[in-house]
Parts: C-alpha cells; structure tokens; sequence
C-alpha cells in the first residue's frame, strides 16, 4: 500500500483564544489520489482541520499543537507556509478573502507569475483554466464586480493553475446556482480522474457532493472523528441524522415510505441507488392521504408592475418584471447567477431605481419613498456579510438600526438578545465580530434586520454556509415570524429550501421571469431547469426509478407530507 500523503498522529489543536481544544487527539490517513470528503456541523472542527493542512495553523492561527501531522512524510511544523502552498491549493469559502489580482485574468494568474513562467504559456494556460470554470468572457472584469458565484469559480481556477499534489476545497459550493455547483463537483472530479490529485473536499451540501463518487466521507464532531467510511455505509447509518446533518432528500423519502435503507441498496447516490423490488412500497406511499390546512385568501402586499432597470441605459438587466406577492407569503426567487435577482431585491428596497414601471406596497405607489423611508417596511439581508457589517463588535451591530431610530436602550437591550437567541448567536454576545467564521457573520446580518421588525423581509441565500441545524433553526424561525403575517421573500440557490419552505417560486433568467408557480413544477420541469440553471431534485430521479408517471406530482406529495409531519409533531 502507498504511504500516506497526509498523516494526523494523535494530533490535538487548541487555539490560545479558547479554554478547550478544538481537535482531539485525531488520526487520520489520507492517500495518495483519495477523493475524501469531510463534514459535520458548525463549530465541529472541519474547518479547522483544513487550516491544519494549509498551513493557517499555525502559521496565521496561533495555538498549541500536540501529536504530529506529516505532509508528504515532513512534519508541517517544519515546513514553512510557501512550501507548503506549493503542495496544498485551497479555494476558501469567502472568496473576497482570496482575491489578489485587479482582474480576474491577474488573478488566476496569480500563482504563475510568482514563478516567473513564460508570458505566452502563462496567457494560454489561464484561458485554458478560465474555460473550464465558464469564466473565459470575464477576465478583464474586476473580481470585486462579480456575483457570488462568479467569485468561486474564479478562486477554483486560481488554485487550479498551479500544479499541486493536493487540492482543498472549503465549502466550494457555499455561493453557487445549483447547475453550477453540479458543474463544480464535476470539475473537481474531473481534476481528479484525470490528474489524480488528492481531493479533500469540506462541504455542508452533503447530497450535491455525492453527484460524483467520493472515496472515503469523515465525519467531525466536537473536535473527533466520528466515523470515516464510504458514502453508502454512512448514509445507511443514523450517523448525519444524530449530529444534525441533513441525510439525501431521497433517502428521507424512502424511510417517509417504510423503507429501511441499508448498505447493499447502494444509496450513498442517487446513481448508485438500487430500489429494485421496493416500487410498489414507493408508489402505494405516494397515494397516502392527509389532510393539511387549506390555505387562506390574502391580501397583495408588493406588487411590481411592468418594471424596467438598466445600470448602463444599454443593456436591460431587468425587463418587464411583473410580481404580486400576497400578505404572509413566503416564496422563493431563484436562477443562475447574474439572472437579476439582486438586482431585483435593490430596485424593490429603493438602492437602484427602476427605470419605468410601478411598485406597490399595500396598493400605494412606493416609487417616491426614499431608501430609509422603505427600510421601514422593507428589511434586506445581503448575501455577503462583510458588505453588511460596519460595527466592530456582535451587540453593536445588531443594536445599530435601533439606535439610529431612536429607540430607549432599555428596548434594544431586549430585542438584541432575543434576536440573537433566535440566531443561535446568543453565546457570542459580547463577541468581536472578527472572532466569527463566515456563517456566523451571516447570521449577525440576519439578526441585525430581524431585531427591526420589517413588514417584509427579502434574505439574500440566508442559508449559505450554514450547517443544516442552524440552517433549520433560521428556517424555523422565518417560518414563525412568517406565521405572524410577515412577508418573506427568499432569493436562494438552495434547492431543498425551495421545496421546504415556499410553495411558490418565482424564476429569473437574463433579467426576465420564465416562471412563477408551484416549487415542485420549477424542480421537475425540464425547460425550466435547464433555462435557469437550476437541476432537477432527487426526488424527480426517485419517482422515475420507481416508475411513478408524474413527477411532479411525487415531489409535491413529499412537500406536503414534509408539512404534515412537521404540523403534527407542533400538535
């Protein structure tokens, strides 16, 4: 057998900030050539492990080290953090943090100017690159102008240019649209079939990983490895469900219909997945009944009429967008990024204004309130934190929309904390914010809007880089607040949010709606996914495997069904 290329012994790390270790006594063997993937909730210690690997710890991250971790046979503590950048590439999950270059060209660049490589090869090898991460058309714009998406792949075609023996990806998948994140995995494996490199991949979107095959999945929790297996033995096991990892959603279907998912059924994929003989179970499930509350009359509360923006006066980025959304709705706006869904929470929020066309709120014309006048009723938390966040500590920051309303501290005291609560940020309190991780500054954003108690709300991807349980805990709690009667609005790659959450989606394509119906006809309607840049849900490939005609109409039912559960368990 190959000798190991990375090598944890009875490693330990704990940083000098914190009373406790955040990785205990790990032993890990990584080979050559392995496609590993590695996973657990927030604050589980998987980020801090990549940092282990590429040198931030030690060498950004002060802390004490116990036991030995070896990187091609040398211990990391003797190497420095150059050396070992030239055997591990990482693509981080703030892409911001990553960029160098004023172009996206420099920046992919990057890496081979460091090593003085020829002019002619260096141009042809980053289009090259640029090509294979569908960002040919953009290497003369600004990395800072592009969207979220567009960051990523330019972050994975810097690392890709330099030829490493290892490739870390941390959260790749946190801001991209769903067919371009398939799209991602599926270079990452094809950087792997066709160069072997060793992949390490650290990812809460279990189930869009496992599009491709993996080798070994480690799980992480509270600083321990809790198992390191292939994907079929863990997605059989209680293992995600017991530390708040959520499981495949066709695995939750076939346990929803009596089925018990073991190892030899294959379901580490859907690919692999073998439901030969359990049809029959699958489509009698699909007949169950239940009663659900019928849904009420609502009132329009926003509603866009023939709305036209452009930022050049040249080229429309929003075209005759018309939208009524109803009071206590709670709907997705999704598409491909750059489809215009910013574009379209700015114009609603007043920060760009619409170049012709009518918005109202409550049936009165808004188009002559001013930014602060919308922010009343309107509250928008960005996609990226860091364009946000402007005080230096947690209590501030969600403390400040109150403070420059007016409102006693004795009351911001209150709603502070109990916003914070709801956020799952209650412990960090009296916290820096340049203590947290990236999701953490994501949920100090949303408690920042939520403590001004809009009318409306639009989230900007509020789930990106969120573990599933605090991904739930924030859903749960826009439900509840939903439930109240305020208006939710969710702009969102995440396809299971989607299905769970909104009945209804409204989807954007080049500025313009192709589509505006039930969630479950957006996520089996092939056109629809294939001009948005969305991908086809589990679910679909479920009921076609189990010879159920209308697939639609399957993932609807496992909606509903969801919602039954859910209600009952509330009872």
């Amino acid at each position: 057998m190959d000798k190991p290329i990375i090598e944890f012994k009875d490693f330990t790390f704990q940083y000098y900030t914190q009373s406790e270790p955040t990785l205990h006594n790990i032993n890990l063997n990584i080979y050559p050539g392995e496609k590993i993937l590695i996973i657990g909730p927030s604050g589980s210690g998987k980020s801090t492990l990549g940092h282990c690997l590429n040198g931030l710890i030690p060498f950004s991250y002060k802390g004490d080290i116990k036991g030995s971790l070896k990187i091609n046979g040398i211990e990391t503590r003797d190497l420095d953090i150059f050396k070992l950048s030239k055997t591990i590439g990482t693509v981080l999950q703030d892409s911001d943090g990553q960029f160098v270059g004023l172009t996206v060209g420099e920046d992919i660049a990057f890496a081979l100017e460091n090593d003085n490589v020829e002019l002619g090869i260096m141009k042809s090898r980053v289009r090259e690159v640029a090509e294979m991460v569908d960002m040919e058309n953009f290497l003369n714009s600004s990395p800072f102008e592009l969207s979220g998406g567009q960051k990523q792949r330019t972050s994975l075609a810097g690392v890709m240019i330099d030829d490493v023996d290892i490739l870390l990806f941390d959260e790749p998948l946190a801001n991209l649209d769903p067919a371009t994140g398939k799209t991602a995995i599926e270079i990452i494996d094809g950087i792997h079939r066709d160069s072997n490199k060793t992949i390490i991949i650290i990812e809460h979107r279990l189930e869009d990983v496992l599009h491709r095959d993996i080798d070994r999945i480690i799980l992480i929790n509270d600083g321990r490895i809790l198992a390191d297996m292939n994907p079929h033995a863990l997605v059989s096991s209680s293992l995600l469900i017991d530390n708040g990892i959520r499981e495949p959603l066709y695995v939750t279907a076939l346990k929803y219909a009596g089925i018990n998912v073991n190892e030899d059924m294959k379901p580490g994929h859907i690919w692999s997945l073998n439901i030969e003989g359990l049809e029959n179970k699958i489509g009698l499930w699909n007949k169950t009944n239940f009663q659900l509350e019928e849904e009420k009359s609502r009132e329009s509360i926003l509603k866009l009429e023939n709305v036209n923006f452009s930022y050049d006066g040249i080229r429309n980025n929003l075209k005759d967008i018309n939208i009524d959304i109803k009071e206590g709705e709670m709907v997705s706006i999704v598409g491909k990024n750059g489809a215009g869904k910013s574009t379209l929470s700015k114009v609603i929020c007043g920060f760009e204004r619409e170049d012709s066309g009518n918005i109202y709120y409550r049936g009165e014309n808004i188009k002559d309130l001013s930014i602060k006048e919308r922010a009343e009723i309107i509250g928008l938390v960005l996609q990226n934190p860091n364009q946000m966040i402007s005080k230096q500590f947690i209590y501030d920051e969600v403390a400040l929309g109150l403070r420059l309303r007016g409102v006693d501290e004795e009351e911001i005291k209150e709603r502070v904390e109990k916003s914070l609560e709801i956020c799952g940020l209650a412990p960090f309190i009296d916290w820096p914010i340049s203590a947290l991780s990236y999701g953490q500054k994501k949920r100090v954003t949303i408690a920042s809007i939520l403590v001004l108690n809009p009318k409306i709300i639009i989230l900007d991807e509020p789930t990106a880089g969120q573990d599933y349980k605090h991904y739930t805990e924030i859903m749960e709690f826009l439900r509840e607040i939903n439930k109240l009667g305020v208006t939710i609005i969710l702009i969102t790659h995440d396809m299971h949010l989607m299905l769970e959450y909104t009945p209804r989606s409204i989807v954007l394509t080049n500025g313009e709606i192709v589509a505006d119906t039930k969630s479950s006809i957006v996520l089996t309607d092939t056109e629809i996914i294939q001009y948005a840049n969305l991908k086809e849900t589990s679910l679909f490939h479920l009921a076609h495997m189990a010879n159920i005609d209308k697939e639609g109409e399957f993932v609807q039912h496992f909606i509903d069904y969801e919602r039954w559960v859910r209600f009952r368990n509330e009872e």
